[in-house]
């Protein structure tokens, strides 16, 4: 299992498209923008430069022109003036008196004209774009003509008449813009051209140097979040990237090396708990589980694999709210409150994956340790299964019983073997029968039974005591409880109790324990005895049903009360009709042998009328 989340990484940009994108727009809106900027420039710059030209060319006209008007030759300055309007580029020449009347034009149309109205608009050379009336655009050049010394006889004086008219020079401005355009059109291609080539290079830089280094990071990190320590990533260079790439893989060899640290105090820790024979379990303040024994895994059936997670309550009694602190104890809260002591110990039961209940005695203590860089509260639970706890008793004490009548065995029957023995050589003395009177044969025969009887007893009771072994072993159901109330006919007789049995051929077999099943009749029969104070019958009989083999143990005694119907198979429980007091263990025990050996113990009774205990196993002779 890896020690890290699984990370669901979004959807995410290319970091090259990105790039490109973001490259080209903004290479192409600085184009633009530097486009713009140049043609504005451009054109200004052309119309100054014709505006220079221009001023060039009236400046040697107005003198052209002066010289021709000083000399009153209007001849002369009407073909000046056609001639320049038929320049190249020259659409019209044109000049106006000071009141605005066209008196000399290239363009003969214009003759006439009135240009402006009151007083004169120019005082000084201009130049500007017009639409001419025409059809087209035009530039048009101004200059005014100032009045001198020599034309004051024919225009008056300069201070009344400072300007003597105006020359107008109407230029094409279409050639203007068809130069711009081609020359904006050329800055566009070297433009696009200059883009083009800086995409192409610096995607290439890009993914030559950034981007491949970036990726195999990106590989690299999520293969390690994935849970792949050894991940590491070859990047070639000395640049940062390089640099980084090598600091990840310091940080990811330094990562490994703590995780396979933690992981194998983690597998230390949990072979230590492993160890304890109690279950063991651990959960934080919000009684999540967060390590458990194997113990505590089989007592109650679980995989260990999945229960650390889950809420106490949850792995313990199946149930999917937390328990009732008023109906039970509960260590989440008994070790919350304040001034409570740090421990506390209470008898529990838990519920096993298969639904049957575990009765359990459970010491649970909290403790605050550092936990991933901070305080965290924890309940530590030792949890004994009681069960488990009395079988060991019950091991025990047969070990015990088992040991006492070994002693018996030495004690008694050895010397009534002897005694058996010596009366069979008494028998056999033909010099010894001869000296005997016939009733004393008799009683020497007597004796012989009666030794046999003792000795059988002991064999009885030696099979009874005997501790179960390992290995099952084919046990005759009939004949194990026959030999075990043959020991109890002494008690039923004193006790008013009258014994039936009743046992099917073939004999019932079941692969068990002989001194287990013993043990099973015995307890059974003994608490059936208990429940008949005042003496009654007690039946046993079996049967076979559906491949089990069945004991039916019923008596005719006080019977049990609904209410304490299952809490009779608790530890320690004990309710007897004749007042006389038990450990409370017989039952539990009974029903806990059964168990071991796959099989059942079922109660009817009727208060007044009697019980009926059924003891349920798997028939060793079904096909």
């Amino acid at each position: 299992m890896s020690p890290f989340p699984v990370l669901r990484r979004p959807r995410l940009r290319r970091l090259g498209a990105k790039f490109a994108a973001g490259t080209a727009a903004g290479l192409v809106l600085c184009s633009l923008l530097f486009l713009l900027l140049f043609v504005s420039m451009y054109s200004q710059e052309i119309g100054r430069m014709r505006q220079e030209a221009a001023g060039q060319v009236n400046s040697l006209l107005q003198v052209t022109l002066e010289n021709a008007m000083l000399k009153r030759d209007l001849q002369g300055l009407e073909q000046i003036v056609d001639r320049l309007g038929a320049q190249p580029g020259v659409e019209r020449v044109m000049i106006a008196n000071p009141l605005g009347e066209v008196r000399f034009s290239s363009d003969a149309s214009r003759l006439g004209h009135m240009l402006w109205e009151g007083a004169l608009p120019y005082t000084a050379p201009e130049a500007l774009f017009m639409a001419d009336p025409a059809g087209g655009d035009l530039l048009r050049s101004i200059n005014p003509v100032p009045n001198r010394t020599p034309c004051t006889p024919c225009h008056g004086s300069v201070a009344t008449k400072p300007f003597n008219g105006v020359l107008f020079v109407d230029y094409a401005a279409a050639p203007l813009r068809d130069q711009a355009f081609r020359t904006t059109l050329l800055l566009m291609g070297a433009g696009a051209v200059v883009v083009v080539a800086t995409l192409i290079g610096g995607w290439w830089f890009m993914r030559r140097f950034v981007l491949r280094p970036v990726e195999r990071l990106s590989r690299a990190s999520e293969a390690l979040a994935g849970g792949d320590l050894s991940a590491r990533v070859a990047l070639a260079g000395n640049d940062e990237l390089a640099q980084l790439g090598a600091d990840f893989n310091a940080m990811a060899a330094s990562l490994q090396a703590s995780v396979n640290e933690l992981e194998e105090e983690e597998r230390f820790l949990q072979a230590l708990i492993d160890t304890i024979p109690d279950g063991v379990r651990i959960f934080d303040a919000e009684g999540r589980l967060v390590l458990a024994n194997r113990t505590y895994c089989a007592q109650l059936g679980l995989d260990p694999g999945c229960i650390l997670g889950q809420r106490c309550w949850e792995s313990a009694h199946g149930a999917q709210e937390p328990c009732a602190p008023t109906l039970k104890p509960c260590p989440l809260d008994e070790l919350a409150a304040a001034g409570k002591a740090q421990e506390i110990r209470f008898v529990d039961r838990h519920r096993r994956a298969d639904g049957a209940l575990l009765e359990v005695e459970i010491t649970a203590a909290a403790v605050t340790l550092n936990r991933r860089g901070r305080p965290q509260r924890l309940i530590i639970e030792s949890i004994r299964d009681l069960e488990a706890q009395v079988r060991f008793s019950h091991e025990q004490k047969m070990a015990e019983l088992g040991r006492l009548s070994a002693g018996v065995a030495h004690e008694i029957h050895n010397p009534l073997a002897s005694v058996r023995l010596a009366l069979g050589s008494l028998r056999s003395d033909p010099e010894a029968a001869r000296g005997c009177s016939p009733l004393v044969a008799d009683y020497l025969q007597l004796v012989d039974r009666e030794v046999d009887k003792c000795i059988d007893v002991t064999d009885r009771l030696l099979k009874l005591s005997s501790p179960p072994g390992i290995e099952e072993e084919l046990v005759d159901l009939g004949r194990a409880a026959e030999e075990t109330l043959s020991l109890l006919r002494w008690e039923a007789k004193q006790a008013s109790v009258q014994l039936e049995t009743a046992w099917p051929e073939p004999p019932l077999r079941v692969l068990a324990a002989d001194s287990e099943m013993r043990m099973v009749i015995l307890n059974l029969a003994q608490n059936a005895f208990h429940a008949m104070p005042k003496g009654g019958r007690l039946r046993i009989r079996g049967e076979r049903a559906a491949g089990t083999v069945r004991v039916v143990i019923t008596d005719t005694g006080a019977g049990i009360a609904a209410s304490e119907q299952q809490r009779i198979f608790y530890p320690f429980f004990s309710r007897r009709a004749d007042g006389s007091s038990g450990s409370g263990l017989g039952l539990f025990i009974c029903r806990s042998i059964l168990r071991s050996r796959g099989g059942a113990l079922e109660l009817e009774s009727e208060p007044g009328r009697g019980s009926c205990f059924t003891v349920i196993l798997p028939d060793a002779d079904r096909p």
